[in-house]
């Protein structure tokens, strides 16, 4: 059994075994509902590891906090998902780290364009001081995070050519998330980037509103994307976390107690999930190019050099304090 499997296997057996607690007689009637949304297919690592958290807070609250686990896209965009968090109207969400900068820009640092060189130095940050200085702003927006997840590196897919200098985007019709910043990235690479819902993304490709899209390989899978594209180019121009986050309006009304039992289910799943992350990241390639997809590398000091601009233009969004304490971990 590859190394993947194995790790999804074990995850799968992991919520079969929590799940039977869940149905015990013993356990209360639920007083906490969170209704957990994300955008991502039910195949994907995120999926994965919200049902096991789901099944693991079941079991350590004996049923007072009941997470209902929702892919897909089924209770709208990231956006939208942020928007019913902050009214209460939605209760959690697994969101890209990205998706927050409409609430406050400074959560864009994240995913400045190689502001990571591996993914053990973003976890560093965001499981130390950076983490904490990102989830106390987001907590003044009436949003709390439980635990910092992974999306991944993500590299660029188009169906004209392959990508290996900043050039070979001119022109390019690419899809982007819908962040100013993610804009100006592609605009500085000479594309012609717009922002779309995720959900809408694969039929945009399909039918060829777009001509690229940029995403980790993990997505790039899960959602099928080898089926509308060709050519997938190893930029790995960004690195994005992924927010496990609750609104504060249900957050404040699980008893302190709980809220350490979810919490420590948070953390543990996400360290779950970023290893189930770096297993499938190992074969990923092989599956995508026994698809028809097309791999090359990216001539990436010419990468970072035309998107130093960026870098620059953002300074006063972040401030010295947080640019510092991201710094601590870079360098």
């Amino acid at each position: 059994m590859q190394i993947a499997d194995k790790l999804f296997h074990t995850a799968a057996c992991g919520i079969a075994a929590a799940m039977i607690g869940i149905f015990s007689p013993s356990l209360a009637v639920a007083e906490t509902t969170i209704r957990l949304a994300h955008v991502l297919p039910e195949t994907h690592s995120w999926n994965v590891a919200a049902k096991g958290f789901a099944a693991e807070v079941a079991e350590k609250t004996e049923g007072r906090v009941d997470v209902e686990v929702f892919p897909s896209g089924q209770l709208g965009s990231e956006k939208e998902v942020i928007e019913g968090m902050q009214i209460g109207t939605i209760q959690g969400g697994v969101i890209g780290s990205g998706s927050f900068q409409f609430v406050e820009p400074k959560l864009g640092i994240i995913e400045m364009p190689y502001a990571w060189t591996s993914r053990e130095q973003a976890f560093a940050a965001l499981d130390g001081k950076l983490g904490t200085a990102l989830a106390d702003l987001l907590d003044a927006q009436g949003i709390e995070v439980l635990g910092w997840w992974e999306n991944g590196f993500r590299n660029i897919t188009n169906n004209v050519r392959p990508i290996v200098e900043p050039a070979d985007l001119a022109g390019l019709k690419i899809r982007v998330t819908p962040d100013k910043v993610r804009l100006a990235t592609f605009e500085a690479l000479g594309a012609q980037p717009a922002p779309l819902a995720f959900g809408e993304l694969y039929s945009a490709l399909q039918q060829g509103v777009f001509d690229a899209q940029e995403n980790p390989l993990s997505i790039i899978d899960s959602a099928s994307f080898f089926e509308v594209q060709k050519y997938v180019s190893m930029s790995g121009h960004i690195w994005g976390a992924a927010c496990l986050t609750v609104s504060k309006t249900v957050w404040d009304k699980i008893s302190p107690e709980d809220q350490v039992l979810v919490k420590a289910a948070a953390v543990s799943w996400g360290n779950k999930q970023r290893e189930m992350v770096a297993a499938a990241e190992q074969e990923l390639v092989a599956k995508l190019e026994s698809k028809g997809m097309a791999f090359n590398e990216v001539n990436k000091p010419a990468f970072v050099k035309a998107l130093e601009p960026i870098w620059e233009a953002q300074k006063d969004v972040f401030g010295p304090e947080l640019l510092e304490t991201l710094n601590s971990y870079r360098n």
